[in-house]
């Protein structure tokens, strides 16, 4: 296909997780990953904590998801936020420590207050109510038991939204399985590559090891992006990449896995708004202490036409 074109779903799209064989087995899914919440292994940190019991994890979340905001986002890609929105549910906590995180309010500081299942179902079925193209979830990969319970909540309330499942790519393959059939779109930010970048930026040696085997697994269960024919992604992956200063290398690399190893067809977003943060400006990363230039931005354009990238956002 040429640059620029999309791929259109050819019948009638609908959300997978109506697809899937009855909503009790949604409700089992939800039931085992909760279970599992007793000596926790939800994401890579696998960190053991008895989260059922109300033991916070290293993520710092408890039994109970905590939710930042929920409201109809205007400022995500094109083919996601459509003429409506893209309905965002940001989840507060994280199981990464990223120096430079433009959130760190939420991820790592700050707390929110807790919310049962049924009352984040209640927040998914007002989205859908205001009219947003999907449902997106934002920094889910601590709260998968928590998403599974109110998910099969809201289906069961008339739920009809698309599931955007956008994560940092730290995430355990035994939640993603538990997610497949249930999320229409994968939206991965795939940060650094290797486990020097992950260990020294992001508080994790083994990022970029876990990040290629969970976008693999993603592609596997939901394949290319595709589209509606009003031009709305409904199904499919699509990879976020932040071009880092000093750090081209990295985005090298991670582009010609993702053309070689997944799909020369991957969605990718490549985005320059990087901006020192957080623990950056204080801390040792002078290296990391400034904004990535025009002509880095740039360079990472070119290697990913390079490799045969061509689909971007």
């Amino acid at each position: 296909m040429p640059p620029g074109a999309q791929r259109f779903v050819t019948t009638e799209f609908q959300p997978a997780y109506l697809r899937i064989d009855g909503a009790e087995l949604l409700r089992g899914r939800a039931r085992r990953a909760v279970a599992a919440l007793e000596r926790c292994r939800a994401c890579p940190r696998e960190c053991g904590a008895n989260r059922g019991a109300g033991e916070s994890g290293f993520c710092r979340i408890a039994r109970y998801a905590r939710v930042s905001s929920a409201f109809p986002h205007f400022g995500e890609e094109d083919c996601l936020r459509g003429s409506r929105g893209s309905g965002t549910i940001f989840f507060s906590g994280c199981n990464l420590r990223c120096v430079f995180c433009q959130n760190f309010d939420i991820s790592q500081v700050g707390m929110e207050r807790e919310y049962a299942p049924d009352a984040v179902a209640d927040m998914m079925l007002a989205l859908q109510a205001e009219g947003c193209h999907n449902v997106n979830l934002v920094t889910p990969e601590h709260v998968v038991p928590q998403v599974l319970e109110a998910l099969a909540i809201a289906v069961a309330g008339g739920l009809r939204l698309p599931i955007v499942y956008n994560t940092s790519a730290y995430d355990s393959l035994e939640s993603l399985r538990l997610l497949e059939g249930v999320v229409d779109i994968y939206m991965p930010d795939f940060k650094l590559w290797s486990p020097e970048a992950g260990e020294r930026y992001l508080g994790a040696r083994d990022y970029g090891d876990r990040a290629r085997a969970a976008i693999a697994e993603m592609h596997r269960q939901v394949g290319d992006l595709q589209h509606t024919p009003e031009g709305v992604a409904c199904r499919g992956l699509l990879v976020r990449h932040l071009v880092m200063p000093g750090l081209i290398e990295e985005s090298g690399a991670i582009l010609e896995w993702l053309a070689r190893e997944v799909s020369a067809d991957t969605f990718v977003n490549i985005m320059g708004q990087y901006r020192p943060a957080h623990r950056v400006s204080r801390a040792s990363y002078e290296e990391i202490n400034r904004r990535p230039t025009s002509g880095e931005v740039e360079a990472v354009w070119r290697q990913a036409q390079g490799v045969g990238l061509w689909r971007f956002g």
